[in-house]
C-alpha cells in the first residue's frame, strides 16, 4: 500500500491505528475516544498528519500565555523593566527566537508530507510486532520515547552533522520559556527522524510515538525558565526540571554536554551524563554565534561543517568533520567561522579564567 510517497490512507490512520489499541485491555471508552480523535485530526489534516506538530500547534495558545506570564512575574519580582530585558524579554530576542520556532514547524510539516510520513507509513506496514496501547504498555513506550529522545539528544551534541540543527537551540544567550521556540529548519532535512523509525519498525503505531514526543517537546518548553528555582531533590534527581534544563544550556565547562533527558533524567543518571546546577549558569556556546539574522542562527554550523570538510586534506580526515564531536579540529586544519563568532576557552589552558569566573559567580549565585 505504498506508492512513491503515497500510502493507503484507511490502512495507516484507521485500521492500523485501531490494531494498535487494545479494547480488551483498555475498555471501549478510551479506545474510542482515541479513535474519535484520531480520525478528526486525519479528517481535518488530512492522511500526511504530523502528529507531533499537531499536538505543538494545539499547545500555542498555552505556550504564548506562560511566557507572557512569566515576563510578568519577571518585571513584578524585580519592579524594573530592566530585569525583564536581562531575561531576554526584548521584541527582537523574542521575534528571533518564536521565527526560529515558526519556521522550524513549517519546515517540519512539510517534510513529513513531502517523505517523512511516507517513510514512517513503510516502517508500520513492515512493523515486527503490533503493540496494543494500553493501561500496561502505555508506560513502557513512554520510557522507550524517552529513551529515543535521549539517544537523538546526546547524538546531537557528540555529533556534528546532527548539531549543525541543535546547535541554534542552544546559542541564545538568555533564559526564558521562548528559548525553547529555537530550532532549525534543517531538523528533518538533516535526518532527525531516523531517530524515530527504529520504534515504529517495532511495532509503536507513529501516532501514538509522535504524539508522546509531542508531548515531551511541550513539555520542555516550560523547563527554560529562570524563575522556578531548584525543586525537592526526589524530584530533581528523577525528572528534567527548570535548574536541570539551565544546567544543559551552560557552557560552563563542568555543564557542556550535560543532562540531555526530556521529561525524565532517569538515563542521564544511568549514562552518566547528569550534573546538578551548582553555580549560575552562562547561557550559550563554546563557540558563540554573534547574530541575531535568521539564516545566520539556522545555517551557520552547516555552512562552516561544509567547508572544514571541503578545505585541502586526506579524505579520510575530511569526512571526520561530519561524524566527529563539534570541536573536534583537523591536524594542520584551522577551524572556518563564516560568521564572526567569539571561542569560550574549556580547556585546561583556560583554568586561571574560569576559576575567577567560577568565584564571582559563585558568589553571585549565593546570593540569588
Amino acid at each position: 500500500m505504498i506508492s512513491g510517497c503515497q500510502y493507503d490512507k484507511t490502512l495507516f490512520a484507521q485500521d492500523a491505528m485501531s490494531a494498535a489499541f487494545d479494547p480488551r485491555a483498555t475498555g471501549s471508552h478510551l479506545e474510542q475516544a482515541v479513535q474519535e480523535i484520531i480520525n478528526w485530526v486525519y479528517g481535518t489534516f488530512g492522511e500526511h498528519v504530523d502528529w507531533m506538530q499537531t499536538l505543538l500547534l494545539a499547545s500555542l495558545p498555552l505556550f504564548i500565555t506562560t511566557l507572557g506570564l512569566e515576563w510578568q512575574w519577571v518585571r513584578y519580582r524585580s519592579g524594573s523593566r530592566t530585569a525583564a530585558i536581562e531575561n531576554g524579554f526584548t521584541p527582537q530576542n523574542i521575534l528571533v527566537n518564536m521565527s526560529l520556532g515558526v519556521s522550524f514547524s513549517i519546515v517540519d510539516f512539510l517534510m513529513h508530507l513531502v517523505f517523512v510520513g511516507a517513510i514512517m507509513a513503510f516502517a508500520w506496514d513492515h512493523r515486527v510486532f503490533t503493540i496494543p496501547i494500553n493501561a500496561w504498555t502505555l508506560l513502557p513506550i513512554f520510557l522507550l520515547e524517552e529513551l529515543t529522545f535521549y539517544v537523538y539528544h546526546r547524538t546531537a551534541h557528540r555529533v556534528r552533522w546532527f548539531w549543525a540543527q541543535h546547535v541554534g537551540h542552544h546559542s541564545g544567550e538568555t533564559m526564558n520559556m521562548s528559548t525553547a521556540a529555537r530550532q532549525s529548519v534543517l531538523n528533518a532535512v538533516l535526518g532527525v527522524w531516523l531517530f524515530l523509525v527504529p520504534p515504529v519498525f517495532l511495532g509503536i503505531h507513529p501516532g501514538v510515538f509522535g504524539a508522546m514526543l509531542g508531548i515531551n517537546l511541550a513539555y520542555q518548553w516550560f523547563v527554560h525558565t529562570e524563575i522556578v528555582s531548584k525543586l525537592h531533590p526526589a524530584l530533581e534527581w528523577l525528572f528534567n526540571t527548570p535548574s536541570n534544563h539551565r544546567v544543559h544550556h551552560g557552557r560552563n565547562p563542568q555543564y557542556i554536554d550535560r543532562n540531555f533527558g526530556g521529561v525524565l533524567m532517569i538515563y542521564d543518571h544511568l549514562f552518566s551524563s547528569y550534573e546538578p546546577e551548582n553555580e549560575r549558569v552562562e547561557y550559550g556556546i563554546p563557540r558563540q554565534i554573534r547574530s541575531n539574522n535568521w539564516f545566520v542562527l539556522n545555517l551557520h554550523e552547516f555552512v562552516d561543517m561544509w567547508r572544514d570538510a571541503i578545505a585541502p586534506g586526506t579524505l579520510t580526515e575530511r569526512l571526520k568533520h561530519f561524524w566527529k564531536p563539534p570541536e573536534w579540529e583537523r591536524e594542520g586544519h584551522a577551524p572556518v567561522h563564516t560568521w564572526t563568532v567569539e571561542r569560550i576557552d574549556t580547556g585546561a589552558e583556560a583554568a586561571p579564567r574560569l576559576e575567577s569566573l567560577k568565584s564571582q559567580q559563585n558568589l553571585a549565585f549565593s546570593h540569588s
